[in-house]
């Protein structure tokens, strides 16, 4: 995999979703001049004896109080321990890694007043794969992702644990072993590197990544499940949805005709088919799986920017020597694309759940009840439907929006928060029951295909197929069944089903 090249301000979604798969990085070498030049406007600023927020005063409601020159270094570790306070279970390391590179492309954009030692440093340690390990909870979302933000911080000065191949070890000790020295916090540096939307980002990028392949995924298991009912890919004609002109709508229905180009089980029924119409779960896939694609776009989008943006405070103007106290940090945009992404997550999830509860009904598919050539003897897919009605109702609850909420901190300085933190790290969550979800309409769609032997599918369709098969044989009797669900899943996490020519979110 080709090395990503961070270009502050400049980087695209692609590049950020090879780093959330472990694509190494580095960062454009013309961003050192540039901050370089933004530390030393800190120092004249300084030298100019005035109080300005963040660098030579408290924080928050403490800002009012000024710091004498010489306790400027105490003042920003003192901020960094204080402020790491996170608790729960650490985030994911590929989450982590991904918040530090979008650390570094906004320190790197130089309006941060940090030295070039510093962005040198969280560079290093990326390269290195040394992970600060960041606990989970604890962010509002609002004067930016204080607390997990601040674990980071804290590791680079060589406290807290690092993650290091496989390990967990003492930050000090890990950044020793390979060769760093813990960093002494410049004016400013400790402010700037706690203070930003970063946390939240990732988990959004994250998830939104996770939704995308996924909703690739649905676009085949939708297909498959529409050929084991014998349905219908006139709804999917082309000059339907161009009346609609809804672009999500438009390629899905041309995504989901193409699926099912040259099907012999579609051919079979073109003619003296006693059915007029098809349920909505089959009929109305271009309709849900189209909208909630254009709603990922729109979220895409947002991230995008967000991942290329400067959100921390105060920021250095180096033209001017000035430092504006702003609010950059509150992550409204990013709790929005959560929401965003979290409804269409729940809605590809529910829609296809319903397509495994039609095909497990035979007055609705015309297959055997629950999908087993001797039904009453065997459950069949009972109970897998009934999973996948669970993991739905779950997403349901999640998908309450986070951005509505709001509470106070900071002794009412920060009166409004954001909550995207919350917003986004539960996408990932979301996105794996969505992964159960699909497992077993991927699982139920092939069994009610194998009733319609020999007749077959598209080429297309036999090859995903074909591919379950060499894992997950038919289910002519009960067996254990947690086992190919999870086989079916294990299909679907590594993007086999995410074919090249769907339509994703870029």
């Amino acid at each position: 995999m080709t090395d990503i090249v961070i270009r502050p301000g400049d980087t695209p979604l692609a590049d950020w979703r090879a780093i959330w798969t472990g694509a190494a990085l580095r960062l454009d070498p013309a961003a050192t001049a540039v901050v370089a030049e933004s530390a030393a406007a800190v120092a004249r600023i300084l030298a100019k004896g005035e109080p300005v927020y963040g660098i030579n005063t408290g924080f928050g409601k403490l800002a009012t109080v000024r710091i004498a020159d010489g306790d400027l270094a105490t003042l920003q570790r003192n901020l960094v321990l204080s402020h790491a306070a996170g608790v729960g279970e650490p985030s994911p390391r590929a989450v982590t890694r991904l918040m530090m590179a979008l650390k570094l492309a906004s320190l790197a954009q130089g309006a941060s007043g940090v030295r070039p030692a510093t962005v040198e440093l969280l560079e290093r340690m990326i390269a290195l794969d040394l992970i600060p390990v960041v606990p989970g909870q604890g962010s509002v979302g609002a004067s930016g992702d204080l607390a997990p933000l601040a674990h980071m911080a804290a590791a680079m000065i060589g406290v807290g644990g690092i993650e290091t191949g496989g390990r967990r070890v003492d930050a000090a000790a890990a950044l020793s072993e390979a060769g760093l020295a813990p960093l002494d916090l410049g004016p400013k540096e400790g402010l700037a590197l706690l203070n930003g939307t970063q946390f939240s980002t990732a988990n959004a990028l994250a998830g939104l990544f996770e939704a995308e392949r996924l909703f690739r995924s649905a676009l085949v298991t939708g297909a498959l499940s529409t050929e084991a009912a014998k349905g219908s890919d006139t709804p999917f004609d082309h000059r339907i949805h161009a009346l609609r002109r809804q672009r999500g709508q438009i390629e899905t229905a041309d995504a989901l005709r193409a699926l099912m180009t040259g099907s012999a089980i579609r051919a079979s029924h073109l003619k003296d088919d006693e059915r007029v119409q098809d349920p909505y779960c089959l009929r109305c896939q271009p309709q849900v799986m189209g909208a909630a694609l254009d709603v990922l776009r729109q979220a895409a989008a947002t991230l995008e920017t967000e991942a290329n943006g400067v959100s921390d405070n105060p920021l250095i103007f180096p033209d001017a020597d000035e430092a504006l106290s702003g609010g950059n940090f509150h992550a409204e945009p990013v709790a929005f694309a959560a929401d965003m992404i979290a409804l269409a997550v729940c809605e590809i999830g529910s829609i296809a759940e319903r397509r495994v509860a039609m095909l497990v009904d035979p007055a609705l598919s015309g297959l055997p009840a629950f999908l087993t050539p001797q039904p009453g003897l065997n459950s069949g897919f009972m109970i897998p439907q009934v999973t996948a009605a669970a993991l739905v109702s779950e997403n349901k609850q999640l998908a309450h929006p986070a951005s509505v909420d709001s509470i106070p901190t900071s002794a009412n300085q920060e009166d409004h928060v954001s909550m995207a933190a919350h917003g986004a790290r539960r996408l990932l969550a979301m996105t794996r029951n969505l992964e159960g979800v699909l497992a077993v309409e991927l699982l139920a769609a092939a069994q009610g295909c194998d009733f319609h032997a020999p007749l077959r599918s598209s080429d297309v369709l036999e090859g995903v197929r074909g591919r379950l098969r060499r894992d997950v044989p038919p289910l002519d009797h009960d067996r254990h069944f947690a086992p190919d669900i999870a086989a079916a899943a294990a299909i679907l996490r590594n993007g086999e089903m995410a074919l090249g020519d769907l339509p994703g979110v870029a």
